[in-house]
């Protein structure tokens, strides 16, 4: 056994292996993110990537979705925009307070429902004293005088204004906007979603 451990030590071809292999799959990933970035769509600190999903996409186009988005659905069935910056292009972090403020009538328009999810920067939720991670169009939130409606996007809650609070991570974090069944505006590109404010 000894012999053959010392043989695949020495070996030329099984240290070629190893290092073809990691090299192929380091260029991989810089492939998947190149064509990433080249698919996807970015507005106040929002990213989306609409042509996920679809039956005629190639290989590296399916590649790079599978990355980013896991088993995503085709844009027309749910449409996701995620920000791990704030309007102004600055990183997201719990160490900041933020406003996302939706104008009245301006949730995503859509025949199904949405949903807004606070995560880590890997994409799990995380959890907080109140046991909230997301708002959707069946929460309870309080509206301004105008109808518009401020989601409060912090690591404490905001005295008064806790109806609206969904807790962030004390590091950095994103936010996922989900709309189901989109509607028109979101499908032609006319719809934007409101950056993230920091208060």
């Amino acid at each position: 056994m000894g012999g053959i451990l010392a043989w695949v030590a020495g070996s030329g071809v099984v240290q070629g292996i190893i290092i073809g292999g990691t090299l192929a799959f380091l260029t991989a990933i810089v492939v998947m993110n190149t064509v990433a970035r080249s698919i996807t769509t970015s507005v106040d600190g929002w990213t989306s990537i609409p042509v996920c999903g679809r039956p005629g996409n190639g290989l590296l186009v399916r590649a790079a979705c599978a990355k980013a988005l896991p088993m995503v659905n085709v844009f027309e069935e749910a449409a996701y925009w995620t920000a791990a910056e704030d309007g102004a292009g600055q990183r997201l972090t719990g160490h900041r307070d933020y406003i996302l403020r939706f104008e009245a009538g301006q949730f995503p328009p859509n025949d199904a429902f949405w949903s807004l999810t606070v995560t880590d920067v890997v994409g799990y939720m995380v959890s907080n004293p109140v046991g909230r991670s997301s708002f959707d169009d069946r929460s309870d939130l309080a509206a301004n005088a105008d109808g518009s409606i401020d989601i409060l996007l912090q690591q404490t809650a905001p005295p008064g204004r806790e109806q609206n609070w969904l807790p962030t991570p004390s590091g950095r974090f994103r936010v996922m906007l989900r709309a189901y069944l989109p509607g028109a505006a979101v499908l032609d590109g006319s719809y934007r979603v409101p950056p993230v404010v920091r208060v």
